[in-house]
């Protein structure tokens, strides 16, 4: 994996003086170690820091100060790279690059564009993502929007770092849900047609059954009281499903999330591929009759216990299903499968892998990414469930209040596998405290910077029109290097599967550009008819400069940077599936 284009340099260095020093008999390592890089702990100990020697002293028996000592005396060119080596006690490399290497930063973000950062780490894998997979029974929740969020920006990810992807949706249309689904339609049709009904007390609640009921009785009248009542509950199952996946299509949609592939649980029991697979496990002793049901033996592949695929009554379990499904999804070539599940969820995680080991295949081949709940919270207090869904508040009521953006910002800020508390008055909020607008408003203000320049005719250079060795301030090399590690980032995220590792790279980028434009002129001081905050929303905080004039040349360097620093912005936030506003 990359490091960063400087650090790649760095290490490149340090193993070349390991190799060196292993030429002349002074190390006697039999495998090359891997030179990591980390930012030091303080600012003042330079820009990298590696603890190679403290790994190798042990094998060597000398020292870490010794063999880092032996390891800075071989490095070829060593004036060139670095303004300062040094040694920290017991055997810490602190290392500060010369600064005209960071400017290398920049040139290669001209270079690249929307493409720094991505990378062919995963070129000629295929990954299959799935994510949502809701039921069709109800509107979209917010804890469903998360998972959205997440899958989302997983696919984006992944396909940043090379991989193939396909994102797919899976459709629980088939089992209990379906029929109980069937069954609370017809009994709101039946109210609303006169009669008296007692609801299914596991019935499905909430105004959005009612409305289906209504839209059936709009297209059908009473016809349906006149059928038998399993022909009545069957198409009443069907027009809601219709109905309800639709609606779910729509919110997706509307959050900006489509899938290549939309997958339905029923073909697998239609096509016979359930009655298929668990077949193929009983050849070949997977599969047992056990108190008259069927067992998978799961726990040959290190689950805590085998699991029932068919009941006594003849009904599949859901494991059946997901058997069928996830073999389908190993037939079909993917190199690695995704799932994005609820936290619920968890226990689930060991027969899915007995699964994909039963087929001859890792269980790494499968990659679970849990999601936890979302509590929604207005001004700190919690949130009342929503009236309209019943149960639950809908994914649409939070995108109406908030918006798509600040929502799937909000719901990648933390680690998925966390609980989130969304307070939905911070993320309307135009201020520092509302991370999404926070780091929105560093791609906008920029935007807004390029363009008052060009309004009063100053030249927006690229960094390769511009003088990059006037950027010597710590502020301007502290932006930099933070930019270098952009593609760090890009990968780690993909490779953990952790899209809030981007996100939360991206906030502490707009909180180094906020500040350094406060503290920093970048244009010359506006004409007596200008102000110099007229880029700034109201509420936006204002820098205090006064008139402080600014070097020639400079200018045109800090708006290079500046348009280096949006660039990195625009291609986290659109990785994120989170739009990069020119103006807010």
């Amino acid at each position: 994996m990359t490091q960063g284009i400087v650090q790649d340099k760095v290490s490149a260095a340090l193993t070349g003086a390991l190799l060196s020093a292993k030429q002349k008999g002074l190390l006697n390592f039999e495998l090359l170690p891997p030179v990591h890089l980390e930012a030091p702990k303080r600012p003042e100990w330079g820009d990298v820091s590696c603890t190679v020697a403290m790994s190798l002293s042990a094998l060597e028996r000398k020292p870490p100060f010794e063999i880092a000592q032996i390891i800075l005396d071989h490095i070829e060119q060593r004036d060139s790279l670095f303004v300062r080596a040094e040694i920290a006690r017991p055997g810490f490399l602190n290392l500060t690059v010369q600064p005209g290497l960071w400017k290398d930063v920049l040139h290669q973000i001209e270079a690249q564009g929307r493409q720094y950062g991505h990378s062919q780490l995963g070129r000629t894998r295929r990954v299959l993502v799935e994510y949502v997979s809701a039921n069709p029974t109800g509107p979209l929740h917010v804890g469903h929007g998360r998972g959205a969020a997440v899958g989302q920006a997983l696919v984006g990810l992944l396909r940043a770092t090379g991989h193939d992807v396909v994102s797919e949706y899976y459709i629980n249309d088939a089992g209990r849900q379906m029929k109980l689904l069937g069954v609370s339609v017809l009994a709101r049709y039946r109210e609303l047609c006169g009669q008296t009904v007692s609801f299914p007390e596991d019935g499905y609640q909430g105004e959005y059954i009612r409305a289906v009921a209504e839209r059936v009785k709009a297209e059908r009248g009473a016809d349906l009281l006149s059928l038998p009542v399993e022909d009545a509950e069957r198409q009443s199952r069907e027009f809601a499903y219709r109905e309800l996946l639709a609606l779910i299509r729509q919110d997706l949609e509307r959050f900006g999330i489509s899938f290549e592939s939309w997958f339905s649980e029923a073909s697998l029991l239609s096509s016979g591929a359930v009655e298929q697979v668990l077949a193929e496990l009983k050849t070949r002793g997977l599969l047992f009759d056990q108190d008259g049901a069927q067992w998978f033996r799961s726990s040959a592949f290190g689950d805590e216990k085998d699991r029932v695929v068919r009941k006594q009554e003849g009904e599949y379990t859901y494991l059946a299903s997901d058997i069928a499904y996830h073999r389908d999804k190993l037939r079909r070539g993917f190199d690695l499968l995704v799932d994005v599940w609820g936290a619920d969820h968890h226990g689930y995680i060991p027969r899915m892998q007995a699964v994909v080991q039963a087929y001859g295949h890792p269980k790494e081949r499968l990659r679970v990414v849990l999601v936890q709940m979302v509590n929604l919270l207005r001004g700190g207090r919690k949130v009342e469930m929503s009236k309209r869904a019943g149960e639950f508040i809908t994914l649409r009521e939070v995108m109406d209040e908030v918006g798509a953006d600040a929502a799937k910002f909000f719901f990648l800020m933390r680690d998925s596998s966390t609980h989130l508390d969304f307070d939905l008055e911070l993320a309307k909020q135009q201020s520092q405290e509302n991370p999404v607008y926070y780091v929105q408003y560093a791609h906008a203000r920029i935007a807004s910077l390029l363009r008052v320049a060009a309004s009063r005719g100053i030249e927006c250079p690229r960094p390769s029109q511009s003088t990059l060795s006037l950027l010597e301030d710590p502020d301007e090399l502290a932006l930099i290097r933070k930019l270098s590690t952009f593609p760090v980032v890009m990968e780690a995220s993909a490779v953990e599967l952790e899209p809030h590792r981007m996100a939360y790279y991206l906030r502490e980028l707009a909180g180094m550009v906020h500040p350094f434009y406060n503290k920093h002129r970048i244009l010359p001081p506006a004409p007596d008819s200008e102000t110099s905050t007229a880029i700034l929303p109201d509420s936006a905080p204002r820098p205090n400069r006064g008139t402080d004039s600014i070097p020639p040349g400079v200018t045109g360097a800090r708006l290079a940077l500046m348009w280096a620093v949006q660039q990195v912005v625009r291609n986290g936030l659109n990785v994120l599936g989170v739009s990069a506003p020119e103006q807010m």
